[in-house]
This record gives C-alpha cells, structure tokens and sequence, in this order.
C-alpha cells in the first residue's frame, strides 16, 4: 500500500500562517537592531563594549521572566489572545523609546528593551507551537523552519533600516536620539496594525499536532500519544532546553559584536561593517532555505549535528585573525545558525501531547542565554574581539550532542 506523503499545511490554515509567519518577521527585525543599537550607544552614550551588552541582556532577560506566563496565559486562553497579548507588550515597549531618548538615559532605554522583549517572549512562546500546529506533525519542522526562514529576512531589514537610520555618518557624529524616537515609533505603528489584523482574524479548528502521529511516522514506536510522565522526566525535552539555552548564548554573542569585529579587526567605518551586517543575516537567510530543502533528505537531528559541527570549525577560523578568511567564516557561521533554533524547538516539542505548550514556554525560556553570553563576551572583546569568538565553542558541542544522540524520544513506560 502506498503511503500519501503528508502535505506541508491545509488550504483552511493557509492564511493564519500567513499572519503567525509574519510575527517571525517582525521579531526578527527587533532582534538584529538591537545590534546595530548596540554600536550606537556605544557612539552616542559612549558604553564600553562589555556595557553595551546589557542590551541583549535586557531583551533577552524578559524570556526568563516572561515565557513561563506566556505559557499558561496561552494554554488557558489560546493561540489568538496569546499573540494580541505579545503584540500590545512588543508594541508598548516600542514607544517607550520616546520618553527614553528625551531623557537620554541607558537604563530608561533598558526598561523600553525588556517590555520589548517580554513581547517578543511571549510571541516565540506562542508562534512556534502555533506554526507546529498548523498541519500534521511530519510536516511541523518544514513549518516552523518554513516561518523562521522569514524571521531571517527580518533579521536582514533589520540592521539595512538601523544603519540608516542609527549608523550613518551624521548620526554617528551626533548625540541627538531623534533618530532612535523616529525609527521605533515607526515599528511600533506597524506592530500596532498588525494586532487589528489579528483581531479579526479567524482561526480555524485546530487540532494539536504532537497528539495525533500515524504508524508511517518512523519515529512512531516512540510516541507518547496520551504522556504519563511528568514534563521534566521527557529527556528529549529538557535537553532541548539545554541546547536553545546555549544555542541563543551564541547567537547573541555572536551577533552583538558582528559590527565591533568589523570595525576592530577589519577596520571599516561603522556604516560599512553596519550595512555587512544585512549580508551576514542574508547568509543565515540562505541558511533556511538550504537547510529546509536538506531536511526532505536528512533527518533534522542530524542536520543540526552537522551544522553545530560547522559552527565550531567557523568560530576557529574567526578567532585567528586571518583577515578575510576569518570574516567570511564570520559571515558562515549565521549560515550554520540557520536551522539551529527552529529545529531544536521543533525536536523538543515531539510527541509531548497535552505538554505542548507548557514544553514551549520554558524552550523559549532558554532563550535567556542570550542575556548572559554578551556580557561574558564582552569582557573579552573589550580586549580582543577575534579571540572573544573561542567561546561559542562550548555552546555548539551541546548542541552537537542533543543533535546526535540526546534528541530521541522515550517511550513511557
């Protein structure tokens, strides 16, 4: 008997993945900015590097506060009140950088970035199962990774409107935050719009796709269809806790210093190694598209393991110094980066039935990793960028080893 090939989604679910692929773009374009706004405060309020990290810090602490309430606020009201919930947060962050900017104050700009973040907390928290859920569950990593191939187009937009509008030559020169004001108020009207969308969206029945796998499922003499564990004793799961935790670590790290290594080691001007930045997240970009074709033909774990292993030997290379080559082993490692967080959440997610959600809340709370690997960082780069890229290393090998064998699914007992 031949076994039809399960589509990628149904015609009933095309147009609310449409708006919940949109959510990935929008926090992706955040996300890459607060890297350019990084350098700018470093300019415009003269921080340290190490100082500057504490932007990261305070986007990315909101996912340790704010994920596990974004959990249960989506599980008793749903994926819908879930995403006006982030959106009014992301967007309420966003406007707060008026008064900020008029005050001119880092730790009012802090308080923006972490309301900001806790928006962005609870939409990851919500986005991804949603995305999971719109379709049948051996199509959900072609979903999530389909989604974040748009947060990646974001993460492109993202430092090409920050460098204009934060990095340019006059702003550089200037400590006037009008072009901070003008640039997230600007976001913050689309974030706003984009919430009325939702209002009036209507979402299709749903039925969660990591309860219902069929016997065609390789993966199916480990289902936990009806789980009788407790969340925690699924080993699959709390690795996959592990591994985003350190996985975000990079990232940000990696992200928050892309333009000092520019400047610092390359020596181009602010602008340039700024508008380098839209060709480093175009790599992770590419990433996606490669990596979600690859997934048809090896098995996701795997490709994570072989992509975590490309990251390490990319993170060698850049820390040597070799000029060029380092620098476009910089570029390769947001290619290697690609699939990483998408197919981790999705991994994590397997066969966890009714602790669907609650699993998401707390990987996306692994997402605080990126609040505390920047400042560390930076107190190496303070004194030598290149060498500050050895660090991720230890990140990739968890990584490698949830990939390779941590990953797999245990049959309840």
């Amino acid at each position: 008997m031949i076994q039809q090939k399960p589509a990628f989604t149904q015609k009933q679910f095309v147009v609310t993945l449409f708006f919940v692929t949109s959510l990935f773009l929008m926090w992706g374009v955040l996300h890459s900015m607060s890297d350019v706004l990084n350098k700018h405060f470093q300019n415009v309020l003269n921080l340290s590097k190490s100082q500057s990290g504490l932007i990261q810090f305070s986007v990315f602490g909101a996912y340790f506060i704010m994920s596990i309430p974004a959990g249960y606020f989506m599980k008793k009201f749903g994926y819908k009140p879930g995403v006006i919930l982030g959106l009014a947060l992301f967007a309420g962050g966003l406007f707060l950088f008026v008064p900020a900017a008029n005050a001119a104050s880092f730790t009012f700009f802090r308080i923006a970035l972490f309301i900001m973040g806790c928006g962005m907390a609870t939409l990851e928290t919500v986005a991804h199962p949603f995305a999971a859920a719109l379709g049948d569950q051996r199509t959900s990593d072609l979903r999530v990774n389909f989604a974040q191939a748009f947060n990646a187009v974001g993460t492109m937009i993202g430092p090409a409107i920050g460098t204009f509008f934060l990095l340019s030559t006059d702003n550089v020169k200037s400590t006037d935050l009008t072009s901070v004001k003008t640039l997230y108020v600007g976001i913050g009207c689309v974030i706003v719009l984009i919430a009325i969308a939702f209002l009036f969206l209507k979402i299709p029945a749903l039925t969660d796709p990591h309860v219902e796998v069929t016997a065609v499922d390789p993966d199916a003499v480990n289902v936990d269809v009806a789980p009788t564990k407790k969340l925690y004793q699924h080993r699959h799961f709390v690795w996959a806790c592990a591994a985003q935790f350190f996985n975000v670590a990079a990232q940000a790290g990696t992200w928050a210093y892309f333009i000092n290594y520019g400047v610092d080691i390359m020596h181009f001007s602010n602008e340039k190694a700024g508008n380098l930045m839209i060709v480093f997240m175009g790599m992770m970009a590419l990433g996606r598209i490669v990596g979600t074709y690859l997934m048809k033909f090896i098995a996701p774990n795997k490709l994570l393991a072989i992509f975590a292993c490309g990251s390490i030997l990319m993170c060698i290379i850049v820390a040597q110094n070799f000029g060029w080559p380092s620098y476009v082993a910089l570029m390769m490692i947001n290619f290697f980066f690609s699939i990483i967080f998408p197919t981790i959440f999705s991994l994590g997610l397997k066969n966890l039935g009714s602790h669907t959600q609650q699993a998401s809340s707390f990987i996306a709370m692994g997402v605080v990793g990126g609040a505390v690997f920047p400042l560390i960082m930076g107190q190496v780069a303070n004194h030598n960028v290149a060498q500050a890229y050895y660090m991720p290393i230890i990140c990739y090998v968890v990584i490698f080893l949830f990939g390779y064998k941590f990953y797999k699914v245990k049959k309840s007992a």
